[in-house]
């Protein structure tokens, strides 16, 4: 008998219901994140280098729609970070007037904290990199006494604590302000990412979680840099070298002796934030015996610790603080002058070195006698040649350097990322502050 076969279904086709937009990936999402990070850092630093400036001017000078430059700038407005200056402006004095906008930098400032070997220096510095208020707070009575011994440090513990009730005193000292956050910039061998000081052996600090300590004492977001780099970030916004050369070096003599290499507005800092370390660097014509067991290392020869026991022992001066050869020499002292001369032209020796290496455009010297003297800077010119001399240029922070490396390590972070900070909201107001409450990272 034969099978018969079931007769095909006749039920209808289903239709399909349209596809449900995807949601956007995690890496999507990270790169629309950048884009706009990176838009707003470029418009805010617009209107830092350029204010008051109308929005088709910052559209030119980035390259972004005006309506990218109209959204971005509603958005740093509403966090308090720019507003409509107070006068208008006509393009060619005709047509539709425009209003152009500026920093608001009347409200916002950022903690700065610079540990250096004898004493830490705290400050509030406003958007524009300003210094609005300043405190030195000594580690105790180095540059007192004749010894070249330096007097023991208190500890890392005891240091952090005075530079975070510092901070705190300026800031209750300055109601009508809102902090956004603080910087700490110090010598030595800083890893940013963990913001801890893995050594500084001048101070003897190794492994000091400066991060932790000053955001516990504080309540505050807290970035820790090196000093060099940090002030490779001062000089690319605020310093009269913004905008000039795609690559910059500086070259910070203190104390300690380090440097700091950037270029295309990025600092280098190598794995676990370790580049710039230079003071074992050999300095032709250097005697001095270094810790290390050789002799002419660029920071045993160059270091403030150096020249001043060299004052000491030609009867310059009777103390440990170098800014008394300064004095020396600006009354007229002949061996105050022949010192800081020399100390020049071994730092233009140091410049020629990292000159020869890196090549940059700019190399910015901070270093006392070239920063307060022009027959020191002078000198450290003509030691490193003719051709070369132009591209050496002295800080442009000669009186308040410190304040602003620890407060750069701050603004840097605000300019590269500005739409983290606080919105201008009545929970971010001075008082806010007074409870140990924090507005917000940057």
């Amino acid at each position: 008998m034969p099978l018969s076969m079931p007769s095909p279904s006749l039920a209808p086709t289903p239709v399909l219901a349209p596809p449900s937009s995807p949601s956007p990936s995690p890496t999507r999402r990270a790169v629309d994140s950048d884009r706009r990070r990176t838009s707003a850092s470029a418009i805010l630093r617009s209107v830092l280098a350029h204010g008051p400036v109308a929005r088709s001017t910052i559209a030119r000078l980035t390259g972004l729609s005006p309506a990218s430059v109209t959204d971005h700038c509603n958005r740093l407005t509403a966090l308090g970070l720019i507003q409509e200056a107070a006068t208008l402006r006509r393009s060619n004095g005709v047509g539709r007037p425009h209003v152009p906008v500026d920093l608001d930098d009347s409200r916002f400032v950022v903690g700065g904290v610079h540990v250096a070997v004898p004493y830490t220096t705290v400050a509030l510095l406003d958007l524009r990199g300003r210094v609005v208020a300043e405190r030195r707070l000594n580690h105790g009575e180095e540059g007192q006494g004749s010894s070249d011994q330096q007097a023991p440090s208190p500890g890392p513990s005891r240091v952090l604590a005075d530079a975070a009730a510092g901070l705190n005193a300026l800031l209750a000292d300055a109601p009508d302000r809102v902090p956004l956050g603080v910087g700490v910039a110090t010598g030595g061998w800083v890893d940013r990412d963990s913001g801890t000081i893995v050594e500084h052996p001048l101070l003897g600090w190794r492994d000091v979680r400066a991060r932790e300590a000053i955001h516990a004492l504080t309540g505050l977001p807290v970035h820790v840099d090196g000093h060099a780099r940090a002030l490779v970030n001062g000089e690319r916004l605020f310093g009269r070298t913004a905008g000039a050369g795609r690559s910059l070096l500086h070259l910070f003599v203190g104390n300690v002796v380090d440097a700091a290499f950037a270029t295309h507005d990025e600092v280098h800092h190598g794995p676990r934030s370790q580049a710039g370390a230079i003071a074992h660097l050999p300095l032709a014509g250097g005697t001095e015996p270094c810790d290390c067991g050789r002799t002419g290392c660029l920071q045993a020869e160059l270091s403030e610790r150096t020249l001043c026991r060299r004052a000491r022992e030609a009867g310059v001066i009777r103390t440990s603080d170098p800014m008394h050869i300064l004095a020396a020499a600006a009354d007229g002292d002949p061996v105050a002058v022949r010192l800081l001369l020399h100390r020049a032209r071994m730092v233009g020796r140091a410049a020629g070195l990292l000159l020869d290496v890196l090549n940059p455009d700019t190399v910015v010297v901070t270093e006392m006698g070239a920063v307060h003297r022009e027959d020191c800077l002078a000198a450290l010119r003509e030691e490193v040649g003719p051709d070369r001399a132009a591209a050496v240029v002295p800080t442009s922070f000669p009186d308040s350097v410190l304040a602003v490396a620890g407060g750069s390590v701050a603004l840097d972070v605000l300019y590269r990322d500005p739409l983290s900070a606080p919105s201008s909201t009545p929970s971010s107001t001075p008082s806010t502050r007074s409870s140990g409450s924090s507005p917000g990272p940057i």
